[in-house]
């Protein structure tokens, strides 16, 4: 069976999707679309911006989702996904491309979150990490021993986790992973602590959003970062997105539940390959792609 996977926030780089509008008039179009609601010119950062433009949580995001799901549209009749998943933001750019909301509502709930982020993001100081070496139980411990504000992020693949929270939380969860015998704990260049109890404002603002949208049920079953299941029902599916700000995204889990449930191949739809590499950790006798290669 064929998986689609999504990326989320860091995939980003000056010059993505430019290809795609000078090629393809469908995807000329819908970048045009984007710029009208949006109200700004994302195509001019996308295409001629710098990584530091790109950075910026309210054009990062919906930077690589509008990549991500006009890559999957101007792949027509070959993007047949028999199951689908997304990394963090990637989530909402899987629930587009396999026909759970349209493009216009879903750009705009990409903003939205961007939007409701930053603003949490600038309201306090905070930070992510990336912990190499180390099982989850090893991380997980350290983190509930910590006062601060500082948990699991991302349960990206076995032995490579990223903390989420404050600042001090943070820098004191380092050093005590350090000690615990972490490869590596390197503090992330991202704009906050996404991922924890400290997106609880931006939480609150886009279960508005989502409230609001109407949800299809999509063509193929949705892995959820919440649960790391497939989910069909649009009323879950809205639960699960909102959850999703303030839980982990359960990557691990993710793909070792599409692995057991039937998908032998995965193809990445959108900027860069890290999650070829995660796939591939899962399971080294799967197949990868990435969805550029295939046009």
């Amino acid at each position: 069976m064929k998986a689609y996977l999504f990326p989320g926030q860091g995939a980003q780089f000056p010059g993505m999707g430019k290809d795609l509008y000078d090629k393809f008039p469908l995807a000329k179009q819908l970048f045009e679309k984007a710029n009208e609601i949006l109200g700004f010119e994302i195509t001019s950062l996308m295409f001629g911006g710098t990584e530091a433009d790109l950075k910026q949580t309210k054009v990062t995001q919906p930077a690589i989702f509008l990549h991500s799901v006009i890559l999957a549209r101007v792949l027509g009749d070959s993007f047949k996904p028999g199951m689908a998943a997304g990394h963090s933001l990637g989530e909402f750019s899987a629930l587009v491309a396999s026909g759970a909301m349209s493009f216009e509502d879903g750009l705009r709930l990409v903003a939205a979150r961007a939007g409701a982020m930053q603003k949490a993001c600038e309201a306090e100081p905070s930070a992510m990490a990336a912990i190499i070496g180390l099982d989850d139980a090893i991380v997980e411990k350290v983190c509930a021993e910590i006062e601060e504000t500082v948990v699991p992020a991302n349960y990206n693949s076995h032995g490579q986790i990223v903390i989420s929270g404050s600042v001090k939380g943070i820098d004191l969860a380092t050093e005590m992973l350090n000690e615990a015998g972490a490869r590596r704990a390197i503090k992330l260049m991202v704009g906050g602590a996404f991922h924890s109890p400290l997106m609880e404002p931006a939480k609150i603002e886009l279960a508005e959003a989502i409230g609001k949208t109407h949800f299809n049920i999509p063509v193929c079953p949705i892995y959820q970062n919440v649960t790391a299941g497939p989910v069909t029902d649009p009323s879950t599916i809205r639960d699960n997105l909102v959850a999703q700000l303030t839980a982990p995204v359960r990557w691990t889990q993710t793909m070792l539940n599409m692995i057991g449930d039937g998908a032998v191949s995965f193809t990445e739809v959108g900027p860069g390959n890290v999650l070829q590499g995660l796939a591939k950790k899962a399971d080294r006798n799967i197949s990868t792609f990435s969805a550029s290669d295939l046009l």
